[in-house]
């Protein structure tokens, strides 16, 4: 049994491996060689006033692993002086988190490993950007927009970089010394002009991939800045406004982001960032609670990843077509086929910290 820290992860992954074996993954649910079930959350009351505890987790196997992942967290919803929402989270106190991975052989039922989820969650998130825009990106797409500066914007360039030869970036993000560090670090690391400024509109303007990676509860763009041949991805699950969806030509999503069933006794559905949840506390304690987010019910159908790559739904048809790719869903498959390389290669190199097989296999059956 190995533990994993983020310092071994980041050692042993690289944005084109995680998009490969993605890529492999996501191809095996054409063949059942691959399976995953949708993000689950548990609400309850916790410490704060104006808090909420979460504990959310998906779960997914692929080529011989399966991964559960769990995170365990503080949640608050602050308002900002515009009136917007944002969604927050910590575990203890702000500034930790406590995400984990945990990694079983379906071979022989075997515990493996237990991963950070920190780095590997940015990994997953940015080879994900990166699959969707080179199956929908048009080929001579060389400029993007970002909306966004942290952790996961810096991942999403990477594997955007990757797949297409991106020559200019131009990112806005709410914090003026966030997209200004932003923009010099990835220039240096990519080789890439990234030039931070000073308005979302500006990003977007021009560009041939927009991407947005916000922690906003509400939409970052105006629907009417989506420009003919553009090909978006919004990793915020509220970035874009229900508008959006009348002017997006091809959707193509990665996965069920949701479990189909109607809300019943404590089930609720768009509760903030999650999409199903489970919620306790008395009424009074979920006042607590931000309000549902409502996402745009279109009456289409979107296909799916797996359908686009197996032949039975279409890609893009034009150059002027506007398609977006969900990186929502099949998160379980993600950390499986992620994790999975990270276990198999801090093995192979030595890396990590030996746990006895003992403190988790017992001879009391369960």
């Amino acid at each position: 049994m190995l533990l994993l820290d983020n310092d071994v992860i980041a050692q042993v992954l690289t944005t084109k491996d995680c998009i490969l074996v993605q890529e492999r993954a996501f191809a095996g649910l054409n063949t059942g060689a691959s399976v995953g079930r949708p993000r689950l959350d548990t609400f309850m009351p916790c410490g704060r006033e104006d808090g909420y505890y979460r504990f959310g987790s998906v779960e997914g196997a692929t080529d011989g692993i399966h991964a559960v992942r769990l995170k365990s967290d503080i949640m608050t919803w602050p308002r900002r002086e515009d009136g917007s929402w944002s969604e927050k989270k910590y575990c203890i106190e702000p500034g930790t988190y406590c995400g984990l991975v945990l990694l079983f052989s379906t071979e022989n039922g075997a515990p493996l490993a237990i991963l950070n989820d920190g780095h590997l969650q940015h990994m997953r998130v940015g080879a994900a950007a990166g699959l969707g825009a080179r199956l929908l990106a048009r080929p001579e797409a060389r400029r993007v927009g970002m909306i966004g500066s942290g952790g996961m914007a810096r991942t999403v360039l990477e594997a955007l970089v990757a797949v297409r030869d991106i020559t200019e970036v131009l990112v806005f993000s709410r914090d003026e010394g966030n997209r200004t560090r932003y923009a010099r670090e990835m220039s240096a690391s990519l080789g890439v002009e990234v030039i931070a400024v000073g308005s979302a509109r500006e990003a977007v303007r021009g560009a041939d991939i927009l991407a947005t990676t916000t922690d906003s509860m509400s939409a970052v763009i105006d629907a009417e800045w989506l420009e003919p041949g553009m090909h978006v991805v919004g990793i915020g699950p509220l970035d874009f406004p229900k508008e959006a969806e009348a002017r997006i030509d091809l959707v193509v999503r990665q996965g069920d982001e949701a479990f189909d069933m109607p809300e019943s006794g404590q089930f609720r559905r768009d509760l903030g960032h999650s999409r199903s949840a489970f919620v306790g506390g008395s009424p009074e304690e979920q006042k607590r609670l931000p309000p549902v987010m409502r996402k745009q019910r279109t009456p289409r159908v979107w296909p799916f990843y797996a359908d686009v790559i197996a032949g039975r739904a279409e890609g893009r048809t034009s150059p002027d077509q506007i398609t977006q790719y969900r990186p929502v869903g099949n998160w379980g498959l993600q950390f499986a086929a992620c994790g999975g390389l990270a276990y198999r290669l801090a093995k192979a190199r030595g890396l990590g910290h030996a746990l006895p097989d003992g403190w988790f296999v017992q001879s009391i059956k369960n």
